[in-house]
């Protein structure tokens, strides 16, 4: 099998499933056994105090921006890291952008001046074996290449039309349709 792993899936018009409307997903593991996504694109900003389960635990009063990765496992996270200016541990996903779940990352994030280019994200995307290849028949998503300026620099509203116009397309002209079986 081949892996479509490392990539950006971008939603179609005709996706049902309102958790992935004009989402765009990092699309991190893609195997026999399944796919694993984080959606890039919906931001959660936190008011009030937010307690974060480290040993000891953590707090913060300031508002905390969290991203939405996806209906799975909403409990669990991970930080993306972009960039190459610091060594952090993290699993590369493409040059320039890694995937950590370093206790001691998370506790940079909720301090007052957090390092750059890196989101919290609570939840995931998850795919079955064969579900996603399914998906990208039926024409629910395009495949585009992984971008770390788009994911860190577009405004998250968006990063969806800024990812189709990449790919020379106008989201507009987009039609809802279904794939060739």
């Amino acid at each position: 099998m081949h892996s479509l792993a490392p990539a950006l899936l971008l939603s179609m018009p005709q996706m049902a499933d309102p958790n992935f409307a004009r989402s765009v997903v990092l699309l991190c593991k893609h195997n026999n056994e399944g796919a694993f996504g984080l959606i890039m694109n919906r931001p959660l900003v936190t008011t009030g105090r937010v307690v974060v389960s480290l040993d000891p635990p953590v707090s913060t009063e300031r508002e905390l921006e969290v991203w939405i990765g996806g209906p799975v496992e909403p409990d669990s996270s991970w930080i993306l890291v972009g960039g190459h200016a610091e060594k952090l541990s993290g699993k590369p996903i493409v040059d320039g952008v890694s995937l950590s779940t370093s206790p001691d990352l998370l506790q940079r994030l909720l301090e007052p001046n957090p390092p750059a280019n890196t989101r919290l994200i609570v939840g995931y995307s998850g795919w079955g074996p064969g579900q996603l290849e399914m998906e990208l028949e039926e024409s629910a998503w395009l495949l585009s290449d992984v971008d770390p300026e788009l994911l860190f620099s577009s405004p998250p509203d968006q990063m969806w039309e800024r990812a189709i116009r990449r790919l020379g397309a106008d989201p507009a002209t987009l039609s809802i349709s279904r794939g060739v079986h």
